[in-house]
């Protein structure tokens, strides 16, 4: 019975990850002393994180912090690869290696789906593709996703350059090494037409975040006439969006292909905003300067948002009251100032 071509392996030619390397893993199962894991990219292979090694904090409540089937980044304390014993850490990942390590899997796994369907559609083992496709372009480009890109528009010069040696009893019987490119035209053209397919450009994430208040008579329209001006400052290729998340809190947001003319543009509309709440002798502060945001952070932001929307409406204030002129800081109408997300 023919049981198919192999199609599970690791994303990356290590078998196991480096110390101190945040990796990415999925919650598989609890124990009194801690978390059975999987890293996803290392073909599931096992890890623990000790209950210890989950918080710098006092630990309340071990469910709040970790929970079977979730997917996040943690850093990596030991590595026995004799035993294959792996130890992990959740409380020693600082956010800038959530970041690198979130970008690095989300590449990592579009390569490896890519990969994957290649293999299978055209009935091949998945790490021999890998062998002579995938970990040499890791090796040459520092990322097959950025090898990737390139064969979008330009296939030959990335998938030419990769050949693969074999053996051959030469007409004296002796045994010949020849040199032949790394797979045939028919792989080679399954995985351009795949990469193709699943290859188009992501815009990123911009976000600056930013205090704004008015003490002045009719402080709030004076705010709004602020977030005009800076959503005025977007085009076409870069609208800007801002929106209150709660006084004096706001967000400003972009979406780009271009990273620098994204942080540039969300940099203009906060002095924009800025020069126009100044005029009214009110004040702009700037607790978060623009930089590109992951989609973690993206969703806790909403899940904030919403949460705040929750707590606004069990609360019933007096719609009469005068509060709202006295600070200038109450609520906005953004949906009519045009600032929705």
């Amino acid at each position: 019975m023919d049981s198919g071509p192999n199609l599970e392996c690791r994303m990356y030619e290590a078998k196991y990850p480096e110390v101190d390397q945040a990796v990415m893993i999925q919650v598989k199962s609890m124990t009194d002393s801690g978390a059975y894991v999987s890293l996803l990219e290392y073909n599931n292979i096992e890890g623990m994180i000790l209950f210890s090694e989950l918080s710098r904090r006092r630990i309340r409540s071990i469910s709040s912090l970790i929970k079977v089937g979730r997917i996040e980044p943690v850093m990596v304390l030991r590595v026995d690869k004799e035993k294959g014993y792996i130890d992990l850490s959740k409380r020693r990942v600082s956010e800038e290696d959530i970041q690198v390590c979130e970008e690095r899997y989300n590449k990592s796994k579009l390569v490896h789906s890519i990969m994957r369907h290649v293999a299978e559609t055209m009935n091949s083992d998945l790490e021999d593709l890998y062998i002579h496709v995938g970990w040499p372009l890791y090796r040459k480009y520092g990322h097959a996703f950025e090898a990737f890109k390139l064969i979008v528009n330009d296939p030959d010069s990335v998938l030419d350059s990769l050949t693969r040696e074999i053996k051959e009893v030469g007409i004296d019987g002796q045994e010949v090494t020849k040199v032949v490119p790394a797979i045939s035209e028919e792989v080679k053209d399954a995985l351009v037409k795949n990469i193709r397919r699943r290859m188009t450009p992501q815009p990123l994430k911009i976000r600056a975040d930013i205090e704004m208040k008015c003490f002045q008579f009719d402080g709030v329209l004076h705010i709004k006439e602020a977030m005009r001006k800076a959503e005025a400052a977007g085009n076409k290729d870069c609208p800007v969006k801002i929106k209150l998340v709660a006084p004096p809190a706001y967000v400003l947001n972009t979406q780009t292909l271009d990273k620098e003319q994204g942080i540039a543009i969300l940099n203009k509309a906060i002095e924009a905003c800025m020069e126009e709440i100044e005029r009214h002798k009110g004040k702009l502060t700037v607790k978060e300067a623009a930089r590109a945001v992951s989609e973690r952070e993206d969703k806790l932001l909403a899940e904030q948002m919403l949460k705040l929307g929750h707590e606004n409406e069990e609360v019933s204030g007096d719609e009469d009251s005068e509060e709202e002129e006295d600070t200038g800081m109450g609520e906005v109408d953004v949906e009519n100032a045009g600032t929705t997300f």
